[in-house]
């Protein structure tokens, strides 16, 4: 490339020049000369601080890393006949679930005659589906999918991370300590 079009670091326009002209009006700078549109003609190239750009690049890169959330999906299988206890138990596995912002798949497994009633299953998803309705919403409807009905809840937005067991322990259950002076007067008048 026997020229170049020469950004200085201020982001100024300098014009077409030759790469060793580029390479000396850098060095006088003490900066470094990078190349940024290779495909353009004549090429592009700016004078600049290498590692500090490389290092902002990298700090937005973990920014932008941070922000973003990744969306985990959790299954729940049930069975059409399931008990009041066991249906109240995966309830809550559901709830829990959710709470920690992760779609759930609930799964209907049918057997033998049961695939011969599948509103059954469908009856118990939507009766899921309105238990948790303040913290989740169907993403997709029961759909029978051979043997199984599966269905897709997603949480809602507004919907808060669940807390860590320790921090929901309130703070005012463990009694006070009465300051040094209240105890030393309780304990001789």
């Amino acid at each position: 490339m026997p020229q170049v079009r020469l950004i200085d670091e201020n982001g100024g326009q300098v014009g077409i020049q030759s790469t060793d002209d580029a390479l000396k009006y850098a060095w006088d700078k003490n900066l470094d000369l990078v190349e940024v549109a290779p495909d353009a003609r004549p090429p592009v190239c700016r004078v600049m601080d290498y590692s500090k750009y490389r290092y902002e690049q990298e700090q937005k890169a973990k920014l932008a890393r941070k922000h973003q959330s990744t969306i985990t999906i959790k299954e729940i299988k049930l069975r059409p006949k399931i008990g009041q206890g066991d249906y109240a138990t995966k309830r809550g596995h559901v709830i829990r679930f959710l709470k920690n912002r992760a779609k759930v798949k609930v799964t209907i497994m049918f057997r033998g005659r049961e695939m011969t009633h599948p509103e059954r299953g469908r009856d118990l998803l939507i009766r899921l589906a309105e238990d948790v309705k303040d913290l989740g919403s169907i993403e997709s409807q029961p759909l029978q999918d051979g043997r199984n009905m599966v269905m897709m809840l997603a949480p809602h937005k507004a919907v808060v991370p669940a807390k860590p067991a320790a921090e929901d322990a309130p703070e005012a259950a463990a009694p006070a300590d009465p300051p040094a002076g209240e105890a030393d007067a309780a304990a001789t008048g």
